[in-house]
Formats: structure tokens, sequence, C-alpha cells
């Protein structure tokens, strides 16, 4: 079987679109839930969306990551430590590991458009800890689900990655820019994605401000070489 990237929380709709658009991109993915039932659900739905010679599969978490040169984590803070867990004895040599959570209050029974302090400082440093001698980034948090799940348009958002390990970076950077409208752009250490993770909960704040779906991030001023790819 083909090294795969596996987005564990495949079934909810960031998870799912990032699904929509690598298997559009012809990647070899592997949808990842508690429930494999539910992820070969949502792989036929990719399949629908996208053809049926889409590269996706459904399994049980840590059998999606079992097979992954690259695992994506896509779920809600109140579940992103049991599952980390979960699919740790999973998780191979070399597998590159990408935190996508958004620590809202919302996980203690707060508002959707608070964050909760973590001891770990962030969200993906928290996982970092769970998971030594793994390269950890984190990314994706100002992206919308919407925007990626899309696929006749492309999302117009940068995808700000954190992180220490200077290869998995450019593994991810590769994958980002299968994605039409999207950019990659370096965000420093790993330290630095608590930063990115409250920009997240203010973009959310944003959407239901003015009533949207789609608010994400561009950054200005940076080097015309790192503009994302046109489409068509």
């Amino acid at each position: 079987m083909a090294r795969a990237i596996a987005i564990i929380g495949g079934t909810g709709e960031i998870g799912l679109g990032l699904a929509f658009r690598w298997a559009q991109a012809r990647q070899v993915v592997h949808i990842g839930s508690r429930q494999k039932e539910r992820a070969e659900a949502a792989a036929l739905k990719v399949r629908d969306a996208v053809g049926s010679e889409a590269k996706v599969e459904g399994f049980e978490n840590r059998e999606a990551a079992s097979q992954a040169e690259l695992v994506v984590l896509t779920v809600p803070l109140s579940a992103q430590i049991s599952i980390v867990k979960g699919v740790k004895p999973a998780l191979q040599s070399g597998t590159i590991f990408v935190d996508c959570t958004v620590p809202t209050a919302a996980a203690i029974g707060g508002r959707l458009t608070r964050t909760v302090g973590l001891w770990a400082g962030s969200a993906a440093e928290q996982v970092a800890e769970l998971l030594p001698g793994i390269p950890v980034l984190s990314g994706f948090q100002t992206v919308a689900a919407e925007a990626l799940q899309d696929l006749d348009h492309p999302i117009e958002s940068d995808v700000i990655v954190c992180g220490d390990a200077k290869d998995a970076k450019e593994a991810l950077k590769a994958l980002i820019e299968l994605i039409p409208g999207a950019r990659y752009v370096d965000g420093g250490p790993l330290e630095n994605a608590r930063i990115v993770e409250h920009l997240a909960v203010l973009l959310i704040s944003l959407n239901i401000r003015y009533g949207v779906h789609r608010a994400g991030l561009r950054i200005t001023g940076l080097p015309e070489d790192l503009l994302p790819r046109k489409v068509g």
C-alpha cells in the first residue's frame, strides 16, 4: 500500500475539505475516524465530488495513520489528547504530524469565540509533548472549511505553518501548493502556533459577526515568488 496522507477527524468539515482538495490533486488519502463506517462514508462522499478515480479510503484512526507519511489532525480540542494517544503506537519513523486544532472555549462548555489557555502554550505544542521524536507542525487553522470544500473556486487563503523541523515544513509546503489559491507561509517555530490558533478564533468571530463562512487570511508584502499558483 502506498504511503498516504492520513486525515484524522476526516469526517469533520475541515478534514473533509482537505480530503477533497488532496484527492483532487491525485494524492493518496486515508480518512480516519473512530468509527470505520463513518470514515468509509466520508471517502465515498469525496469520490462522488472528485471522481471515482480518487485515491481515497476510509479507516479507523489508528489504521489510517499506520501507512501515512503525513498525519493531519482535524478534531476539536476536547478530543485531541485521546486521539493523539490512540494513534501514537501506529506512527512510523519519519512520519510528519500536522495539528490543526483551534483551542476554543467550546471544549469546556464555553463560547466558540473565546480561547482557552493551555499549559503547553498551544494545542500544537500539547501534541508535541505527547509525541516526542515525531516532527509536529501547526497549520490550516485560518483556512475556512467551506472554501476547502468548494472545488470550483480557489481558497484565496494563506496557510501559516509553524514548526521546528525544516524538512517537515518543506514536505507540507509541497502539499499546500497542490491546493488552488493556497499559499504556504512559514510562521516560524512551533511556539508561534499559539498566535495563529488565536487568530483562528478571531476569524470564527468575524464569520459570525458578518454572517459569512469563508473569512481567511492573506499576508501582504511578502515576495512575489510566494504568491499562490493561478488556476486554469
